[in-house]
């Protein structure tokens, strides 16, 4: 089973050394990984999607919790969620394709970021099975290149709550350094 991992991390160089390598050496796999600032530029927000049973899931978790730089470990998967992946996906088209191509693109709410006169380049947005479907449909007309982000993801809830959640002594320190600076 895949399981949805968002880790708030503080934003400084090898972080996502230390968590990467946190997974390489415990022999996980990470299935995808996104990583991008939050609305505080000190903090990073991680997106891990690993493959694994609930053993395999409570290891990374309390391996992520081990690291200094990680404030918060929230296991997404049985959550509430908004999940979304970005791909760019470069296709073959000829002059009798090229509209039954577009046709798929505006089936799926997808863009035309490019196109020439043999291929066109297409931005596609939604959920791992949204992007599959339409993957699998342009197939036939030949992909020439596929680039995909890995899922990110939030909490439909204001506050993320849960029996899966894990704060650090690095969260306490984290909101005790933002009282003083207020």
């Amino acid at each position: 089973m895949k399981h949805t991992i968002s880790v708030l991390v503080e934003n400084h160089f090898g972080v996502l050394a230390h968590v990467a390598g946190l997974f390489s050496s415990r022999g996980f796999n990470i299935n995808s990984l996104a990583v991008g600032e939050t609305e505080d530029p000190s903090i990073s927000r991680m997106t891990i999607v690993v493959g694994g049973d609930e053993h395999v899931l409570e290891q990374v978790m309390k391996q992520l919790n081990k690291l200094v730089d990680v404030i918060k470990v929230v296991d997404m998967t049985n959550q509430e969620s908004i999940d979304r992946e970005l791909v760019l996906v470069k296709v073959n088209v000829t002059s009798s394709t090229r509209m039954e191509v577009m046709q798929i693109v505006q089936t799926f709410r997808a863009k035309i970021v490019d196109a020439s006169s043999n291929v066109m380049t297409i931005e596609v947005t939604g959920t791992d099975s949204k992007v599959d479907a339409m993957l699998e449909l342009m197939q036939p007309y030949g992909i020439k290149e596929v680039a995909r982000t890995g899922v990110i993801s939030m909490a439909r809830k204001s506050e993320v709550v849960g029996k899966k959640t894990v704060t650090t002594k690095s969260t306490k320190k984290h909101v005790q350094s933002k009282k003083k600076n207020k």
